[in-house]
């Protein structure tokens, strides 16, 4: 069934025209891109239906794959399913470019506000540097150091100072998510933080903090008084 066989005041795209972006649900939403569902759903109860089994979230949905929307999904071909995933990142890459204007890292919280959204929805572990100047600015992009799997990644201490040394930068910071939802550190993890203060240390660079990230939550080696 298509958007165009609904009643007129009932279909998103000209609600949309008319009332707004604002005023729709983000099924009705989520139906623009798809056009339409399948013989008995229309594309806004199809995308009712998906969000439904998302437990209403967004960011779970963004973690869905693929094949997750293909397969499971009558009426969602590989081409929708792309349109979806594509408007899912966009959305990610918006809390990208706010995270990248020039912003200084001075507490915690400042380090977690800008690492969360590049770590949002991910499946597995990443680790990120971020380099800062005097003032604790940001120096550059905060730099990608390794990438693994679902409960651990491989971090290079030497590669972290390198890059500061080659920046030029006092002070860095390390920033890892876990996609289990917890926040509590693994062994690794502390072991990680301990070679990474040592090396700073040894190169006199001041390691200003760990966090690791979940979603809405953090846990701060500095605040804990590890560092």
């Amino acid at each position: 069934m298509n958007i165009k066989d609904l009643p007129t005041d009932e279909r998103p795209r000209e609600r949309m025209i008319e009332q707004g972006a604002a005023a729709l649900t983000p099924a009705e939403l989520l139906a623009i891109l798809i056009g339409s569902g399948n013989k008995d759903e229309t594309a806004v109860q199809l995308m009712q239906r998906l969000l439904s089994d998302c437990g209403g979230s967004l960011k779970a949905l963004g973690r869905l794959s693929l094949s997750d929307l293909t397969k499971n999904y009558k009426g969602l071909g590989p081409a929708k399913a792309v349109s979806i995933l594509a408007a899912c990142e966009l959305g990610r890459r918006r809390m990208m470019e706010a995270a990248g204007e020039k912003r200084y890292v001075r507490t915690s919280t400042d380090l977690y506000d800008i690492m969360y959204p590049r770590m949002r929805d991910l499946a597995h572990e990443e680790c990120y540097a971020v380099y800062l100047r005097a003032d604790n600015s940001l120096e550059g992009a905060p730099l990608l150091i390794s990438k693994g799997g679902l409960t651990s990644t491989a971090v290079d201490v030497r590669l972290v100072v390198r890059e500061a040394l080659i920046r030029q930068t006092p002070t860095l910071a390390l920033a890892h998510n876990h996609p289990s939802g917890s926040t509590r550190p693994s062994r690794e993890d502390d072991q990680l933080t301990d070679r990474l203060q040592r090396a700073c240390q040894l190169m006199n660079i001041r390691l200003l903090d760990h966090i690791v990230v979940t979603d809405g939550r953090y846990y701060s080696y500095h605040e804990q008084g590890k560092i």
